[in-house]
């Protein structure tokens, strides 16, 4: 859960800057539209997109984490697993198979 409350932080921080530059916003943009409506509706609009871009940071954030943990993780290597050698061996002599054991 400590990985999250960075992120969280990082969040909050991000959406208190995006209301402080949607209330900040210069008299000549708003002069633009003249009506209420529309001001609001605009900074709506630039505070979702400011959510999501918040939204795609954190996810590539935690892509990039999930993508160092798959490098931690070491592969193990097969076990040596000893084979026996047939103690038996066959011979074809003609027609006639032949097995010596030892």
């Amino acid at each position: 859960m400590s990985a999250l409350r960075p992120s969280t932080v990082f969040t909050s921080a991000m959406l208190a800057t995006a209301m402080l530059v949607g209330a900040c916003l210069p008299a000549s943009a708003q002069a633009l539209n003249s009506a209420a409506g529309n001001n609001a509706l605009i900074r709506q609009n630039d505070l979702q997109i400011l959510q999501n871009r918040v939204q795609r940071q954190q996810y590539q954030q935690q892509q990039q984490q999930y993508r160092a943990q798959d490098r931690q993780i070491v592969q193990q290597q097969r076990p040596v697993v000893p084979q026996l050698k047939p103690s038996c061996s066959t011979q074809i002599i003609g027609a006639t198979a032949v097995s010596n054991c030892r």
